[in-house]
This record gives C-alpha cells, structure tokens and sequence, in this order.
C-alpha cells in the first residue's frame, strides 16, 4: 500500500494530476460551504483543503499510517523527497492517524465526512463506508470523489496495462487500488441507508500528460459535460445519511406565519340578509277575514 500511496502523490504532482485536484477543489468548495454542523472529518489527499470553505468549528484531517508519505519532506526507501504541492499545510491540518477502517469516533458524532480517493486506496471499501455510515449522524453527509472507470482516461490505462503485459509502456493514471464505478458505489450507498443528494462529473480533457496540451483541449470540459456528461475523468457524490422512522424538527424561526383567510367580498346585501318567511297569506288578507266574521 505505502508504493500505491506514493505512486498517487506523484501523479497528482504532474500536469494531469493538478488539473485534477484544481477541478475537485472547485467542487469541494461549492458543496460543503453550505453544510452546517460542529464536526467535520476529512480523510486522506491534504493537498486539498476541503473544509475550508466550510464553518464548522471542530475540523479534522485524519492520515493513515502509510498516508504519511503524503506529508512534506517525507522520504521512504528508495524514493526521493516528496514535492511541494499546491493545497493547505498538511502539518497545520493533521489532527489525528487512523485508518479508514477503524475510525476514533463514538457512533453519531460526525456532521461532514470527506472521503477524496480514499475508497480506491483502501484495503477494504465496502468496510471503510460502513465506518462511515457509522460515525455520522442522522442527516448527516458524505462527500466521495474517485476516478471514473468509464471514461477516456480509464480507457488509455486499460491500454497502458495491455502493453506492460507486452513488456513496454507505462500507466497513465496512479496504481492505487480499484477504480470504484459510479454505479457500485450508489449501490453500496443505498444499501447503507444513504441518499445521494447530488452527482456531478468532470475533466472530460483527453488523456495526455503535457500541460500544454491540457491547456488546449480547454474547450471539451464545456461540452463534454453537455455531450458525454458520465465519461468524465472523475466523479463527486453527495449523500445524505438517511434513517427511517426519524424527522428532525426545524427552529421555529423557519416556519412560515401562516396567514389569515381574506374575508369574501359581499356584492349584494340585500341577499346576505334574505326577507323574513312569509305565511302564505296576501297583504291584507288577514284584515279581509276578520271584517267577514264580524258580518
């Protein structure tokens, strides 16, 4: 696992990989500044700061022990030291080392889950979301971003991996685990009571490595998300932790007043007072018949 986790930070040091980052950033920073909690988690990838945006007061950045590497000035065995990378100082971040699987937090104590590429460098995934599912509360969300398996990134390494075999070439994208689809992962999520709120995908450029190849193929992040929506490089999930039976109750302060019925209008009142009911006999009738008993 420590070779797959250097392997990635390497790859998001090239060109590819910080088009990558800037995009999730971007999204991270549009989806958790509205989330309002006390407890926010993110797990693995500190070169993106994706509380930042967020109010939260209580923010963790959680390492596992091989997620080390990440940090700078590290150098395993046999690797030179690890480049700077654009992104917040992991050292300021760090708060805590566990792993994915095995988080130290008391069941419903977390708001904000973040999980950048942290499935695909798991051991065991499915574990690791049930871990999370765990520590949240109810209402409470998930952000997981992760490479698309279907897209034309994931198709140059599917090539890249048929010329290794053949003795030659080299990955395009980082050795890192198993790409989770989109597909299995919104499974897994409504098997664990989860909600996706919201999906989106990006960095629909080709796969080339130069950026200034990169810089040309501009264009094809507007439409590729119009044409060809779901064969972006990566994907971003939103999803809410949902638990039957439970509906939280709203502060009084966002209940509208309800106002009163407006009064009808009375048009004729003549008809909303009706004539008093009347006997049966003609005016005068009544006088009429007593004279004619009198005679």
């Amino acid at each position: 696992m420590s070779a797959q986790i250097i392997g990635l930070h390497h790859w998001f040091d090239s060109p590819p990989g910080r088009y990558l980052l800037a995009w999730e950033q971007a999204r991270l920073d549009e989806a958790v500044a509205d989330i309002f909690g006390y407890h926010g988690l993110q797990i693995g990838i500190p070169m993106l700061d994706g509380l930042r945006t967020n109010r939260m007061p209580h923010q963790w950045l959680a390492l596992g022990e091989d997620g080390l590497a990440w940090l700078p000035g590290a150098r395993p065995a046999g690797q030179a030291p690890a480049s700077t990378l654009p992104g917040p100082d992991p050292l300021r971040l760090l708060a805590l080392l566990a792993e994915p699987v095995a988080l130290p937090f008391t069941d419903n104590s977390l708001d904000l889950v973040l999980l950048p590429h942290t499935l695909e460098q798991s051991v065991d995934p499915h574990a690791a979301l049930r871990e999370v599912e765990r520590v949240l509360v109810p209402e409470g969300r998930v952000v997981i971003s992760g490479f698309n398996p279907v897209s034309l990134w994931a198709l140059r390494q599917h090539r890249a991996r048929l010329y290794q075999r053949l003795g030659h070439g080299r990955l395009y994208l980082p050795d890192a685990g198993e790409f989770l689809g989109y597909r299995r992962l919104r499974d897994w999520l409504q098997l664990l009571s989860f909600e996706v709120e919201s999906v989106r995908f990006g960095c629909y450029r080709p796969a080339v490595r130069s950026s200034h190849w990169l810089e040309r193929f501009a264009w094809m992040d507007r439409f590729g998300a119009q044409w060809w929506p779901i064969l972006g490089a990566a994907y971003f999930v939103v999803a809410v932790k949902r638990v039957h039976g439970m509906r939280l109750l709203e502060p009084a302060w966002r209940t509208a007043p309800q106002r009163a019925a407006a009064s009808l209008p009375v048009a004729n009142r003549a008809a909303a007072h009706p004539p008093p009911h009347r006997t049966g006999l003609l005016p005068g009738d009544g006088a009429g018949t007593e004279d004619r008993n009198q005679v």
